[in-house]
């Protein structure tokens, strides 16, 4: 069933007031930057796991993934599990959403669907969390470099029998790294579906937050996805989503592949 037309009218106007807001605006990046001192991402668990995200992405990620409906969800970046074990949630509730719809028995135990994990260090006891977790079925990791030729052929050996894919990048933030995955993923990315930077906000904060790290403002994700977009088309960055978030990791970051 559809949503009420007036019922989206109204969303449409408001989220057009939002965006106009440049006060909740101003106050929206305040809140990102004092936040981020208190490490608050850190704070949250998605079915038992730290996924160490913002509560709001955590949204637009089911959004997404329950509109393009993708076979496959490749990310970069592991950490505890809580990203995988989102996006297979969100996978099993379309296999099941799908088999309802066709009237056909539901077996949670098959599964066509993947999430492919990609992380240069996956610690023993993460990986044991996530392969004895209810989702674990649904969860494929690969431990090395995302950026390593290796790694890049054997996603790109599973990728080959997928239709509909999603890709999440949330991996080392320098802006050689980034930009090396987006060219190496970007690619993989179907027509449709979304390839989604994370921590693109580094580039909007201050340069001290960041002395313990190797990027920073000028060398991070957000200059590597302009970067990115100067010379692939086939993307285009999807505004309404941070409009309507307001408080987002991602700005900028939500790339959607039009062709």
């Amino acid at each position: 069933m559809g949503i009420n037309i007036n019922f989206l009218n109204d969303r449409k106007n408001s989220l057009l007031e939002l965006q106009a807001d440049e006060k909740l605006h101003g106050l929206s990046k305040l809140f990102i930057e004092r936040s981020a001192h208190h490490l608050y991402s850190y704070n949250f668990d998605f079915l038992g796991r730290p996924i160490i995200q913002y509560p709001q992405d955590i949204v637009a990620m089911q959004e997404i993934i329950w509109s393009i409906r993708p076979d496959l969800i490749i990310e970069t970046g592991i950490a505890h599990g809580g990203s995988l074990i989102l996006s297979a949630t969100m996978l099993a509730l379309l296999d099941m959403t799908e088999a309802i719809e066709s009237g056909i028995a539901f077996d949670p135990s098959v599964s066509n669907r993947k999430v492919l994990g990609i992380d240069i260090d996956i610690r023993e006891h993460n990986r044991n969390a996530i392969k004895s977790h209810p989702m674990a079925s649904r969860i494929h990791m690969i431990e090395g470099s995302s950026v390593e030729l290796e790694v890049i052929n054997q996603v790109k050996e599973i990728a080959k029998d997928y239709q509909t894919i999603l890709v999440c990048l949330d991996s080392n933030h320098t802006h050689t790294h980034v930009l090396a995955e987006l060219e190496a993923y970007g690619q993989m990315t179907s027509v449709g579906s979304y390839c989604v930077v994370f921590d693109t906000v580094i580039e909007d904060m201050p340069a001290d937050m960041f002395l313990d790290r190797p990027w920073g403002p000028d060398n991070n994700p957000k200059t590597a996805v302009r970067q990115y977009l100067k010379t692939h088309p086939e993307f285009e960055i999807d505004y309404s989503i941070e409009n309507k978030l307001l408080i987002t990791v991602a700005p900028e970051g939500y790339l959607r592949r039009i062709k």
